[in-house]
């Protein structure tokens, strides 16, 4: 009997012991989740061989390097805030070698509907004013629509007779949406809107659809490396410039032809890094395009094209552009946000 009472006892001691732990495991409360924090960076860099805006070079088809720095504001874990600044190198005809970029938005997720508005400031420090006073349309010391020329835009002329505004800055702004149908495939919309295009006095609208497939992971297995194809389609329409651009037809400016624009390409990425092979082109003659962009690599004879084939109504003096036509785009960049990349 002495045994089994001291077995009984032992036995509660045990299950007490156990019950108590219990108690105490339970007792103890989960600790509290991380805290919410709402602000982030975005930043990265990169470059190219040839510096491509809706079709239409703008490094005069030779390497650009960019970056850009973007803080965000998260104010709930589906709608963000943010602001960026960016930079780019160029070179335009008026001299400028750099875009700088200033922009901001907010950014809202709904289900699988991504929406992004906001406005984007494009500007090119640097430039001079550019006039061809060789051909100058009424002489050379004023504008097309008689205002008078600055000494700065007599003192510059390009050799092809085009023309360009010391300063060409210019703002847009914008909607984006864009739609996740599951982890490989998303596809979505965008338009942007200026009153006054590379601040030509000509209104611009564009809008563009884009797609994009993400291949599989495990198509790589391990590695790390993921691979996409995207695509986009888009058109710009453009509307008449101020007299500054005029010709000896229309002195009070030149209406830009509206364009179509395209790209399509595939990359690959690994970490933080992204390179991008792609293909862009636009249905711009080489005439429209002169009178556009005021190439000034533009000549009369293109691959042994006689003088005076790429004249149009806007482009009287007959020299043409390759800076929309066909090309081929190779971009290596690197893209990081502060919480992801560098906890």
């Amino acid at each position: 009997m002495k045994k089994l009472a001291l077995l009984a006892t032992a036995l509660a001691m045990v299950s007490g012991s156990a019950l108590a732990a219990d108690l105490r495991v339970k007792a103890v409360k989960a600790p509290p989740p991380p805290a919410f924090d709402p602000w982030d960076i975005a930043f990265g860099a990169g470059i190219t061989n040839d510096y491509i805006f809706r079709g239409i070079t703008q490094s005069n088809h030779k390497p650009s390097v960019n970056a850009y720095f973007e803080p965000r504001f998260n104010v709930t874990k589906d709608f963000q805030l943010y602001v960026g600044l960016g930079a780019a190198s160029i070179s335009f005809p008026n001299r400028a070698a750099a875009e700088v970029d200033a922009y901001g938005g907010a950014r809202l997720t709904v289900g699988q509907f991504a929406f992004d508005v906001g406005a984007w400031g494009y500007l090119y420090p640097g430039g001079t004013c550019q006039y061809g006073a060789a051909n100058a349309f009424n002489g050379g010391t004023t504008d097309a629509g008689g205002v008078p020329l600055s000494n700065e835009c007599l003192l510059n002329s390009l050799v092809n007779s085009n023309v360009l505004k010391k300063d060409v800055s210019f703002f847009e702004v914008y909607g984006k949406v864009n739609y996740t149908f599951n982890d490989n495939f998303s596809m979505g919309g965008n338009v942007y809107y200026t009153p006054s295009f590379l601040n030509s006095g000509a209104e611009g609208t564009y809008a563009s659809i884009v797609g994009k497939a993400i291949a599989p992971s495990t198509w790589f297995g391990a590695s790390g490396i993921g691979m996409y194809v995207s695509g986009e389609f888009g058109r710009q329409w453009l509307g008449t410039s101020d007299s500054f651009y005029g010709t000896a037809l229309f002195p009070n400016g030149i209406n830009y032809a509206d364009y179509n624009t395209w790209n399509i390409g595939i990359g690959f990425t690994y970490k933080v890094f992204t390179l991008d092979f792609r293909y862009s082109d636009t249905n711009l003659s080489k005439g429209d395009c002169n009178a556009f962009t005021s190439d000034f690599s533009a000549r009369g004879n293109i691959n042994g094209t006689n003088l005076g084939t790429f004249v149009t109504p806007i482009n009287p003096s007959g020299v043409g552009s390759n800076w929309c036509g066909a090309a081929g785009i190779v971009k290596l960049s690197a893209d990081l946000t502060a919480m992801t990349n560098l906890k």
